[in-house]
């Protein structure tokens, strides 16, 4: 049995599709509302905020997945984050369960460097502070062998279906759509963005691999690139010319001051000043049958629905 804890997610629904085509049809999809991908799936409804019902969910899997979003929200983050992690560690433990963590780059420090596994966690904002807070909490009980985990860290999503990011929503979305595509910040420096499927398929093979427990991985990605090159690309998927306009920071700040959604994710624009290049070497060089999807290749699917 592999469970999915977060399994009406876009992460979640991916990983599960991928287990069930490659590993087990033995699938245990857990959630508030949980909801069958596959005829054969187990739904488990549970509240991760209470041990009872996250032991549960976690009896008798071989592997959990934790693919757990909460809205971004500051204050539930700092409320529920760490009492979920807490929960999901101790109930591995008690049943000896395989733990694949599904985490993010917010903890990194916000510039230029480039980011590796062995990157020091400097949060700056409350939701950066909450994931190096529970990534922290997870590496500790892996440290002292108290559970058997593995962190599958991956940057900004873009991707198929319900993706949220700000890439997805400012620029892809918002082509589709007819509109002018809004950059964040800065047109011209390097992003690196995560195909979500590739996102769930690595973590999938990260849990199914024995000797990659006890260590944190940089899920694979292409290359980085910058919007402008995102946007060339497009233009050449959709054979025309798009319009686009970057908006500044004061624009986000201003905006926070009457939108709370917006004042929620000015904590995450200062990344979008500075290049950021991730790496994932190690995944490659451990895994090199592992085929990561092109940007060309994910931008024509979010377009025009094609691989």
């Amino acid at each position: 049995m592999q469970t999915i804890l977060g399994s009406n997610g876009q992460i979640g629904q991916e990983i599960a599709k991928e287990i069930y085509r490659n590993y087990t049809k033995d699938i245990r999809l857990v959630g508030r509302k949980p909801k069958k991908i596959h005829e054969t799936d187990e739904l488990v409804a549970a509240d991760l905020m209470k041990y009872e019902d996250t032991l549960k969910a976690v009896e008798g899997s071989e592997i959990v997945y934790f693919a757990v979003g909460l809205p971004a929200n500051s204050g539930m983050w700092e409320e529920r984050f760490p009492v979920i992690m807490r929960n999901v560690i101790k109930a591995c433990q008690e049943t000896n369960t395989k733990l694949a963590f599904f985490d993010n780059t917010y903890m990194y420090e916000k510039n230029d460097n480039v980011q590796v596994e062995d990157s020091p966690f400097v949060p700056e904002g409350r939701k950066s502070q909450v994931r190096a807070d529970i990534a922290e909490m997870l590496l500790s009980a892996m440290k002292d062998q108290s559970i058997n985990a593995v962190i599958g860290r991956a940057p900004e999503f873009y991707g198929p279906g319900l993706t949220q990011s700000f890439t997805n929503s400012l620029v892809f979305n918002r082509v589709k759509a007819g509109k002018r595509a809004l950059v964040p910040v800065n047109v011209s420096v390097l992003r690196t963005l995560i195909w979500t499927p590739d996102a769930s398929r690595a973590l999938a093979l990260l849990g199914n691999t024995p000797d990659a427990y006890g260590e944190t991985w940089h899920l694979p990605t292409d290359d980085s690139v910058s919007y402008k090159d995102i946007l060339k690309k497009a233009e050449k998927v959709l054979n025309k010319k798009i319009k686009y306009m970057t908006v500044p920071m004061w624009v986000f700040k201003l905006g926070s001051l009457f939108n709370q959604q917006v004042k929620e994710l000015t904590e995450l624009l200062p990344r979008y000043k500075y290049d950021n290049v991730f790496k994932s070497d190690k995944f490659k060089e451990r895994f090199p049958d592992f085929k990561v999807t092109t940007y060309e290749e994910g931008i024509k699917n979010i377009l025009k629905g094609e691989s």
